[in-house]
């Protein structure tokens, strides 16, 4: 839905459905329930996520038409998708397997540009549509530096293929269409600094080159075509758990002029871990009520030195829960965001308040997206009804942004 801020919604990937007819069957259940609760006269915005078999299924016979039909009656609009879990989201063990296919391979890329040309068929005239998706790859499949530099290379190649699609969809339909890079704990970029770092030494580097050569661009235009075309998502929770300074962050991406796509709404846990055994055993029992086993909760310990250790999963973490010179951990789960206190256990909250107040000062993206799809493994005290739940949220996000 349009807020004087951007236009704020929740990502579909919280409802299960791997094939096109059983998420649309998810979406046309709880969608209507939850505009008539927010936005019953007004157009209401949906975060489209469509697995690579769903959106093969949606360009199929009438299948779009009937899906744009049904936009039409309810009074909705996509103007975002998450392009980042390729396969099977629900009811499966995802873990690293979300980067599966990574960005150096021919599937990510025909998969993504399949999905701007679904977006680019459902987005609004004169709105930009933005598709958010991996870190080019899963860090520690890549440990060697001359690997992770070939890495780089060749994700980044396949990158700028899709922008020349996405500059060839602009010319074809008028609209603009971008790419959001999502940094996450142990991506190959999993923070802010290095998605800049990156930006710098390879995608404009190399897109120059590229663009150069097929479309013969000046360094001018291909310099502005790939800043309009690739952007930073900015998932808060994935920041929180970096312990990254997000006012520091968003004036770096300012002074290189590289755009925020989309901020993703989303809450990680932490802990400060006490130095008395008993008080820490709590802790870390509350830890274990969330290790479950389909998703990656990577966490990262902040030392009593300043220093930051990083564990691939919560189990890697649970096994030094005890290490001396620990004095708070933060882990990538993404809990709901009303809720600060999670017993001996809270949230990173106060992230998310605060990267709202720096965009309410200094609008920083048109596109707000609240990403808790952890619904269904969170502990059974935690469980709610799932419209409720992102009625709630959205809610939630409302009056922060209204504050």
């Amino acid at each position: 839905m349009q807020t004087p801020f951007g236009h704020l919604t929740y990502c579909t990937n919280i409802h299960a459905g791997e094939i096109w007819p059983e998420h649309f069957k998810a979406i046309q259940q709880a969608v209507p329930a939850i505009k008539q609760q927010l936005s019953p006269n007004h157009p209401f915005g949906i975060g489209l996520r469509l697995s690579n078999v769903a959106s093969i299924e949606l360009i199929k016979e009438d299948n779009l038409q009937q899906f744009i039909q049904w936009l039409q009656e309810q009074q909705c609009y996509v103007f975002t998708m998450n392009g980042f879990p390729y396969g099977g989201f629900h009811h499966t063990v995802v873990k690293e397997d979300v980067h599966t296919p990574d960005w150096t391979t021919e599937q990510r890329l025909e998969y993504t540009i399949r999905l701007a040309n679904i977006l680019a068929a459902l987005l609004p005239e004169g709105m930009e549509g933005g598709i958010s998706t991996s870190p080019l790859t899963y860090r520690h499949w890549h440990e060697k530096d001359v690997e992770t530099h070939a890495v780089f290379q060749q994700a980044t190649i396949n990158l700028l293929h899709v922008v020349e699609a996405l500059i060839q969809l602009k010319e074809q339909t008028g609209k603009t269409i971008h790419t959001d890079i999502e940094p996450e704990p142990d991506g190959l970029m999993e923070t802010g600094p290095e998605f800049m770092q990156w930006y710098q030494e390879y995608l404009l580097p190399i897109g120059v080159s590229f663009l150069g050569e097929r479309l013969h661009y000046t360094k001018e235009k291909a310099t502005a075509a790939i800043k309009a075309h690739v952007q930073l998502c900015y998932d808060i929770c994935h920041f929180a758990v970096g312990y990254e300074d997000h006012a520091g962050v968003l004036q770096q991406l300012k002074a290189r002029d590289i755009k925020v796509g989309k901020i993703q709404i989303s809450a990680a846990l932490r802990a400060e871990m006490p130095n008395a055994t008993e008080q820490r055993e709590s802790v870390i029992e509350a830890f274990k009520k969330f290790n479950e086993p389909v998703y990656l909760h990577q966490v990262v310990a902040r030392q009593k030195d300043g220093n930051l250790k990083r564990y691939p999963d919560l189990p890697d973490a649970l096994q030094e829960a005890n290490a001396s010179g620990v004095q708070e951990w933060r882990a990538h789960y993404h809990v709901p965001l009303f809720i600060e206190n999670y017993g001996a256990l809270q949230s990173t909250q106060k992230d998310i308040q605060q990267v709202l107040q720096l965009h309410r000062a200094q609008p920083f993206s048109a596109h707000l997206e609240i990403e808790t799809y952890t619904w269904e493994v969170l502990p059974e005290e935690l469980k709610l009804p799932l419209t409720d739940s992102i009625v709630r949220e959205l809610e939630w996000v409302k009056d922060e942004l209204e504050k």
